[in-house]
């Protein structure tokens, strides 16, 4: 097969018949149509020659993900966002920011915005439409104009691993509320919104960026508990939709992205705006299909703008940014021109690409930046609840030391790894010791405890999932020991007063940001 080069032009290659009624061959600027349904990720914190030259070809623009991003240089995000525009002034310029748990702006030092399961939990639309419009001001401060949240998924389904606390709940009727706030939220401030992950992640147990997830529910139940935050956020005006790689039987085998069963499905529901894969480096595209491969049969399916994905995700090893992009490009390509791809599909998904565009420039004239003025910090502790057990609801006194007990295992792929940001809050006020528990037998965890208890130091447990085994051992070890200990509970609160499986006093935080741990802090220093 000859390698096409995306970055220009090539001469007008015949197309095979569809049928008695061929399309026209395909048109001397292939390439660049081909491009325009294409949105990578890349390396670097500028623009690197390959980019440059796929943006002037009609790249449709780029994700960014917090390796892109200097927090030490506040003017570079923006300086890039500028250079990608010169390059192609109708780029769509993308990022995971949903506030809480996923943040790429604000990686590393964590987000300033309450996340999903925050809001949810005090349940107040004004305060989740004024936290969708922060978010919308963050990205239009970095020059970003489509933000790929909120997550409209009702997680059904207390093991669910990837979504969680990345859901406003597991009401339908809560996260319907609250999606079509964050969506006016976010787009008030001239920046689109794009609701995830369609038709409904709420209810797996497995997390698509490694493994084919599926969702075994009828379609009639899909219909009652899981699409009408989607139909909240399509009439709330919400400018994209990303698919979800799940597998929902009764559509097919295919996962979402690339079954036209459900792109059907989602324009039956009446949106007509911009449809976005969810990464075609995960698992589920990935492993199956191969992302080129995903790319013809996604567009297929009826999407119109192909994430590829980080290029930097350990699973992509021995492929840099480039070959990742060109992966995508020469599928897309080849299907056109043999026939298999119609011209027809590639130019309506590119419209509605240019659409987006259209209406980015609109908006964008018409917003009034008048901040947000919300102190996040206080929102957050608002939601916070309390399981009493046999400690106080609070730090045994000012300069006291704290061990924190960092029980939590492994990470959240679309969250990524973050730095302890409880123990960075703490720190503000405490001394604070955070022993590695990789490095301690159960017995030696248990003597450094009593130690510390016994010496009136604070005892804080971190965990993110009470379901955890792991986790739940853990707690189990120090309450023993320490029974005054508090636990802060940073994934899924039970609900309905149920048992958190811990004897300890426990503060439900709904979820792992700056903002939630500060929030803790707050709430422990104003009790003591």
């Amino acid at each position: 097969m000859a390698t096409r080069d995306p970055h220009r032009s090539p001469a007008p290659v015949p197309v095979k018949p569809l049928s008695i009624h061929p399309e026209p061959a395909a048109p001397a600027d292939l390439a660049r149509l081909v491009n325009s349904v294409i949105w990578p990720g890349f390396v670097g914190t500028t623009v690197p020659s390959w980019l440059d030259r796929a943006l002037r070809n009609g790249l449709a623009g780029v994700v960014y993900f917090s390796h892109n991003i200097d927090p030490d240089v506040p003017e570079q995000l923006p300086a890039l966002s500028a250079a990608i525009r010169e390059a192609n002034p109708s780029a769509v310029v993308g990022v995971d920011e949903e506030g809480g748990n996923v943040t790429r702006l604000q990686s590393r030092d964590g987000s300033t915005i309450p996340g999903a399961a925050v809001l949810g939990a005090l349940d107040d639309p004004e305060v989740t439409a004024a936290a969708g419009r922060a978010i919308g001001l963050h990205c239009r401060a970095a020059g970003v104009n489509l933000a790929i949240a909120p997550v409209a998924d009702v997680n059904t389904n207390p093991l669910n691993p990837v979504i969680g606390v990345r859901a406003f709940g597991s009401s339908t009727a809560l996260v319907s509320a609250h999606t079509a706030a964050a969506v006016a939220g976010i787009q008030s401030a001239g920046v689109g919104a794009c609701a995830k992950h369609f038709p409904g992640h709420g209810d797996t147990v497995a997390d698509s960026h490694l493994d084919v997830a599926r969702v075994d529910l009828t379609l009639a139940q899909l219909r009652e508990h899981h699409l009408p935050p989607f139909q909240a956020a399509f009439d709330a005006g919400v400018a994209a939709v990303m698919s979800a790689h799940i597998i929902v039987p009764e559509l097919g085998g295919a996962p979402a992205t690339l079954n036209p069963r459900a792109g059907a499905l989602l324009r039956d529901l009446g949106f007509e705006g911009l449809l976005v894969t969810d990464a075609l480096d995960m698992a589920a595209v990935r492993a199956t299909v191969g992302p080129g491969e995903g790319a013809v049969l996604a567009l297929l399916a009826g999407a119109d703008l192909l994430c590829v994905g980080n290029p930097l995700n350990a699973y992509t090893t021995g492929r840099d940014d480039e070959a990742c992009y060109t992966e995508v490009f020469e599928a897309v390509y080849d299907a056109v021109s043999s026939g298999r791809l119609p011209l027809t599909v590639l130019r309506a998904a590119a419209g509605r690409v240019a659409a987006f565009g259209q209406w980015s420039r609109v908006a964008s004239r018409e917003v009034v930046d008048f901040g947000d003025g919300v102190d996040w910090v206080e929102v957050a502790a608002r939601a916070c609840r309390v399981d009493h057990g046999a400690g106080p609801v609070a730090l045994a006194g000012p300069d006291i030391v704290v061990t924190l007990v960092d029980a939590r295992t492994g990470h959240n792929m679309a969250a990524g790894p973050t730095d302890n940001f409880l123990a960075t809050a703490l720190l503000e006020g405490h001394p604070v010791c955070v022993p590695d528990l990789s490095l301690l037998s159960a017995e030696h965890l248990s003597d450094l405890v009593s130690a510390a208890a016994s010496q009136g130091e604070t005892v804080l447990v971190l965990v993110d999932s009470l379901a955890s085994p792991d986790q739940q051992a853990t707690l189990a070890a120090v309450a023993a020991v320490a029974p005054r200990a508090l636990c802060i509970n940073a994934g899924l609160a039970p609900e309905g007063g149920a048992a958190t499986g811990t004897a300890l006093t426990t503060i439900h935080c709904h979820g792992f940001s700056r903002v939630s741990a500060e929030a803790v802090v707050r709430l422990l220093n104003s009790r003591e």
